[in-house]
Parts: structure tokens; C-alpha cells; sequence
């Protein structure tokens, strides 16, 4: 098995892999052409972004955007991203339909073990992440490996998400809970 393919069945696996590594310098190098282009050029920073995700994509990512292959962030129509967002999508990210990110948000499926030996030795694990539709990241939001977040959830400035968060819900905090029931949508 590579070491791509532990990486996307969530299996502990070497990111310095040469194969995953020159995947990173891609979408690296698409990021960079992506956050150095006018915004006055709509069509080809379309055109990049559609190249970085490996499909054709209406999202709007404003600059800087990072993230580190691209392919695994599987968006919905109507995605958008403000500045400074980062998404290490080392495992699959599903993201429904009219999700918006305020700025700084990291959505982060990338984890590394907790035994300082086994970390020492480059191993590091991914775990998928899934995101509704309808959602509203606020400024600063910090989603961890491993969570679904359901649809209709909008979570506040600052919070960590590191569990599963239901549908219709407002939440804040670290770790982000539930404080508040949205009416779903009719």
C-alpha cells in the first residue's frame, strides 16, 4: 500500500512520501498563482481554483487561500471562503451547498499521534471531515479531524469544533456545543 493510500483510507502514513510531496508543491504552487492574481481577473481565477480542486467549481476563495492537495475538498455550489482561510485536506472534506467562511478559518483533517516517539518518526494520520448544507463558519473557526457538522449550523467566532455538531443549531465555545435551535428551512 502507499503511502497516499494509507493517507486516504486513515491509516498512520509518512507525508514526506515523495509522491504526496510533490502533490503538496502543486497545490502549493496553484495557491500561490491564485493568491498573487488582480481580482480583477474573475475568469482565470476560476479557472485556478477549478484547477486546485480537480473540478469544475463556482467557489469563491479570497486571497490568501491555502490548502494542501486540492483534490480532497469536495465543495458544494455556492462555497465561499474570505481571507486567510487554510484547509489541510489530507483525508476527503465534503462541503454542501452555501457554506460560507468568515475569515481565518481552519478546517484541518491532519492529526499527529500523541506519543512523542511515534511523532518523532514522521508517521501522521487523516480522518475525513463532512460539513452540511447551509453552513456559516464565523472569524477564526477551527474545525478538527474526524467531525460532521450537520446542516444549517452556523458556529461562532472563535470556536473549536472537535466533536459532531446537529443540524439547526447555533454553536460556540471550545469545544463548540450547541446553545441554540434554528428553525429548519421550509
Amino acid at each position: 500500500m502507499t503511502e497516499k493510500e494509507k493517507m486516504l483510507s486513515g491509516l498512520m502514513y509518512q507525508a514526506w512520501d515523495a509522491e504526496l510531496l510533490a502533490e503538496r508543491q502543486k497545490a502549493k504552487e496553484l495557491c500561490h498563482q491564485l493568491n498573487h492574481l488582480s481580482p480583477s481577473q474573475p475568469e482565470t481565477r476560476q479557472a485556478l481554483i477549478s484547477e486546485l480542486l480537480g473540478q469544475e467549481s463556482d467557489a469563491c476563495l479570497e486571497s490568501p487561500f491555502n490548502c494542501d492537495y486540492g483534490y480532497n475538498i469536495k465543495a458544494g455550489k455556492g462555497f465561499y471562503t474570505n481571507h486567510g482561510c487554510t484547509i489541510l485536506d489530507c483525508a476527503p472534506i465534503h462541503i454542501g451547498d452555501n457554506c460560507l467562511l468568515a475569515p481565518g478559518v481552519v478546517i484541518a483533517t491532519a492529526g499527529h499521534p500523541l506519543d512523542p516517539v511515534e511523532r518523532a518518526s514522521g508517521e501522521e494520520f487523516a480522518k475525513s471531515i463532512t460539513i452540511g448544507n447551509d453552513v456559516w463558519f464565523g472569524a477564526n473557526v477551527t474545525v478538527c479531524p474526524g467531525v460532521t457538522i450537520g446542516d444549517n449550523v452556523v458556529v461562532g467566532a472563535g470556536s473549536v469544533v472537535n466533536k459532531d455538531l446537529p443540524s439547526n443549531t447555533v454553536c460556540v465555545g471550545s469545544p463548540a456545543k450547541p446553545i441554540k435551535e434554528i428553525p429548519p428551512k421550509q
